[in-house]
């Protein structure tokens, strides 16, 4: 975020408590409204998207010609773009989460006390949710259909390049709302790109409860920093995929391989991954295996390989002793994330599954599975690399909290 504050940072700071404020008012009747209200709001704004298609997309490539001016890289207008197929895979999510069981209400847990005192455990909206992220505007959508059926406010502020598309967006769901006798102010965007505007909402922690950044590993820390409510977050995604010594020859930023089988598994998915135009950089043992195999264009790893998140055709190769040792190399490099071993050794995979610490461990299954629609979770509001409160891709449960209801029969405490 910037250093540089804007002239008018008094109208910026009013302007953001203004809308916090009005969340949080939106959240608390959003906290009480009924299943079939929110489903109604989600389908009204179904409706919206087919309805508002053309304005969506003439607000997109405006945003798309900015860009272009700008100088943005294709793939990054490519991810920018909404057409008549991304709009309709918004509508799709949007009845997805339609669908989806409503958690608020739930109970977790139920006791009747010795001195009759009947207490139950019941899930609840978390209030307001500051969601920052990057690129996709499809994240308007998503994010902001999950906050409201898990009856949470959400103030959305994507990156300045999707700005007219995001606010098109929202106008989607708050129309939604409205029609369906809901505060449109529960789904809010900031009315500028100034970054002025992050600082001041994440300053505000008696109005916003939790802050959920997506994006590259600098925008988190950033959030972190500054924000005076509870973050939830991932800095990297560095997976490891362990090929286990009993593993079928099959084969994330990091492929670790068991000693017992690297000569004759190693060359050959090197050869394969190589034809793919993956670049392959290897630490010295795997280096010389695959040099001794006649395998070429290979590097060899320097110190921060293995603590990089490539983001890129790049993987990360290394031989262990173990899996002890694949064990210590994941816990020493690893984000966390998601891990997967391949083996046929179904003791050695529950061995795996239970030392490694992230957030998703996997048996003989890509990493890419990693994600909250993959999980039966609908749209995912994002992954926690965290350990309190919610763990993994987050779904509609991540977003809610608990409280605790009492109910007695003139009972005193001694």
């Amino acid at each position: 975020m910037d250093d540089k504050i804007d002239p008018d940072a008094c109208d910026v700071s009013a302007q953001q408590r203004a809308l916090a404020q009005q969340a949080r008012d939106a959240a608390r009747v959003l906290a009480v409204a009924t299943t079939e209200q929110k489903n109604a709001a989600l389908q009204f704004a179904a409706e919206e998207l087919d309805r508002q298609r053309e304005r969506l997309k003439a607000a997109n490539a405006e945003d798309l010609a900015q860009g272009r001016e700008k100088g943005l890289a294709e793939p990054m207008l490519d991810r920018l773009k909404l057409d008549d197929r991304t709009i309709g895979r918004l509508k799709e999510g949007l009845l997805q989460v339609l669908s989806l069981p409503d958690p608020v209400g739930g109970i977790l847990s139920q006791t009747v006390r010795p001195n009759g005192l009947k207490l139950r455990q019941v899930r609840v909206p978390i209030g307001t949710i500051f969601i920052i992220f990057e690129s996709r505007p499809n994240v308007t959508i998503e994010a902001g259909s999950l906050c409201l059926k898990s009856g949470n406010a959400c103030i959305l502020r994507g990156g300045s390049e999707a700005f007219r598309s995001n606010r098109a967006l929202a106008e989607v769901l708050r129309s939604g709302l409205q029609k369906a006798g809901l505060p449109a102010n529960a789904v809010s965007v900031p009315a500028t790109t100034d970054r002025a505007v992050v600082r001041e909402l994440l300053k505000l922690d008696e109005l916003i409860d939790l802050v959920i950044p997506r994006g590259g590993e600098n925008l988190i820390r950033a959030v972190v920093d500054e924000a005076r409510m509870p973050v939830i977050k991932h800095y990297k995604g560095i997976c490891h995929v362990y090929v286990d010594r009993e593993a079928d020859r099959n084969a994330a930023e990091t492929l670790l391989v068991h000693r017992a089988i690297a000569p004759s598994f190693l060359p050959r998915v090197a050869q394969a991954l190589l034809a793919q135009r993956c670049e392959l950089r290897c630490e010295p043992i795997a280096f010389g295996l695959l040099s001794a195999a006649g395998v070429r264009q290979i590097q060899v790893a320097d110190a921060q390989t293995f603590r990089t998140e490539h983001l890129d055709r790049i993987l990360s190769v290394r031989v262990v002793d173990s899996l002890e040792e694949a064990v210590e190399h994941i816990e020493r490099y690893g984000s966390r994330h998601t891990e997967t071993i391949v083996t046929r050794d179904e003791a050695a995979a529950r061995r795996f599954q239970q030392s490694v610490d992230s957030s998703s461990v996997f048996w003989n299954v890509s990493t890419r599975f990693s994600d909250g629609f993959e999980y039966g979770l609908g749209a995912e509001i994002g992954i926690s690399t965290d350990k309190i409160h919610a763990r993994g891709p987050m779904g509609l449960e991540a977003l809610t909290t608990y409280k605790w209801l009492g109910d007695g029969t003139g009972q005193l405490r001694g």
